[in-house]
């Protein structure tokens, strides 16, 4: 279940992967990730037009570090000029991979004809995927989803595409684009993509514990797993997958963080935050995070609210150390 996994030339240390998330998946959440057992990590989208236009400003999200290696960056668009431009500009800067989205089902971005618009055309996906395959100096990989909905399910035919013109890997999100995040994913299309094509393929979609990943494993046959929404405040998932998967009496069941541990990573992902992005935007970006890593524990909810009225990431870390000392107390008291 847990092994290395080659992309190209790229060996990865194991088969499970960061999904980019919009708004999500910025350096500090990718490093924590990586530390807790996550073999890639993927970069939040990025425009090519972007890219090619502004160059500095796009380029800023996809900031890496030596210890984040491999790393891979998302890219969107809808002329296969300015992808492969962006491919270019991109395979030239220390990451590893290249990964092109058509799975977004945001309606800023399929109204441009990208992401999961892309679904619609498998012919038409392909000439894009083949300009970048052409420009990139490092292996591509694409994201998509089922297809844009029940009426055109195109998985198939865009993977099929996609091994054709020389993409490496392909991520399948196994819901429509009409279903966007609602609704149950529907495993059985990764399956079918697996059969399809000889490229490794990586299931996506619904896998929010251990238990979740070790029966897509089995039910899809999937080379890896990208885990999105899951690893949210989570970042544990990845350990409690690999200790799951591990056979031997050396080996640990995989358990769920202790009150002091959710305290220390919190305190450590918001530092790493405000040293990269100054206290009070810090404090900003960093509120979506809060309900994953308080999930399950007494007055989170009270907790979380005071979070959203602090402006600094200051006056969280005090706050933070204050909930989770009474929420300590309180369990050494029990």
């Amino acid at each position: 279940m847990i092994r290395h996994l080659a992309i190209g030339n790229i060996v990865l240390p194991n088969n499970l992967i960061q999904a980019p998330l919009a708004g999500y998946t910025d350096l500090p959440f990718r490093l924590l990730v990586r530390e807790f057992g996550a073999g890639l990590t993927v970069s939040e989208m990025i425009s090519a037009e972007g890219i090619v236009r502004s160059g500095a400003k796009s380029l800023a999200l996809a900031e890496t570090c030596p210890e984040e290696r491999p790393f891979a960056v998302q890219i969107f668009g809808a002329r296969p000029e300015a992808m492969a431009e962006a491919a270019r500009i991109l395979s030239e800067k220390p990451i590893d991979l290249i990964d092109i989205n058509m799975g977004c089902p945001v309606p800023k971005v399929v109204r441009s004809g990208s992401g999961a618009a892309l679904l619609k055309d498998p012919k038409e996906a392909g000439g894009l995927m083949r300009a970048v395959v052409a420009a990139s100096s490092v292996p591509v990989t694409v994201k998509i989803r089922a297809g844009w909905d029940e009426e055109t399910k195109t998985a198939l035919d865009v993977a099929r595409e996609a091994e054709q013109v020389g993409v490496a890997a392909i991520a399948v999100h196994a819901r429509t684009r009409s279903q966007g995040f609602s609704g149950q994913a529907d495993w059985r299309i990764i399956a079918a993509v697996k059969k399809a094509v000889g490229i490794p393929v990586i299931g996506n979609g619904d896998v929010f514990s251990a238990e979740d990943a070790r029966r897509m494993f089995e039910e899809t046959d999937c080379d890896g797993i990208m885990i999105g929404r899951g690893a949210i405040g989570n970042p544990w998932i990845y350990r409690e997958i690999i200790a799951l998967a591990c056979v031997g009496a050396h080996c640990n069941a995989p358990s769920p963080p202790g009150i002091v541990e959710r305290r220390d990573v919190m305190l450590r992902h918001l530092k790493m935050l405000a040293e990269l992005r100054g206290e009070v935007h810090a404090a900003r970006l960093f509120r979506k995070y809060v309900s994953g890593y308080t999930r399950g524990l007494a007055g989170g909810a009270g907790f979380r609210s005071q979070i959203n009225q602090a402006g600094t990431s200051r006056e969280i870390m005090d706050l933070t150390q204050r909930y989770f000392d009474r929420t300590l107390q309180s369990a050494i008291a029990e």
